[in-house]
């Protein structure tokens, strides 16, 4: 089974850069319906390259979060949320990696015994 990039739990970690992206997408979308101070090519430029551009940056910064997020949830020590600093807490690694290696060793088993079938 395959595993995404950006699961559950990553994207609850980047709500909290999701909403303000919502938020400037709503005032270019309002800002472009309504246009309430009127259209003029100096100001509305730069409000607008102000709100687009800090989407684009903010979007790419979220991505890359997401990316790093999910990637250190794949490599590193992985606790319970909270228990990193706790004196005695025990990984959550520890129960991925006994599941890894019982599907490993029943792969290992199943190669052996149809390898001794055919000789």
């Amino acid at each position: 089974m395959a595993s995404k990039t950006f699961d559950k739990d990553t994207m609850l970690d980047l709500t909290v850069n999701m909403v303000p992206l919502v938020i400037i997408l709503f005032f270019v979308v309002g800002f472009s319906v309504f246009n309430p101070f009127g259209f003029e090519s100096l100001a509305s430029g730069l409000q607008y390259g102000i709100l687009i551009g800090s989407f684009v940056l903010l979007a790419a910064l979220t991505y890359l979060s997401g990316k790093a997020i999910a990637g250190s949830e794949k490599t590193d020590t992985v606790y319970l949320p909270g228990q990193a600093t706790v004196p005695g807490a025990t990984p959550l690694h520890g129960e991925h990696e006994d599941a890894a290696a019982e599907i490993e060793e029943s792969a290992d088993a199943e190669a052996v015994e149809s390898a001794e079938g055919t000789a």
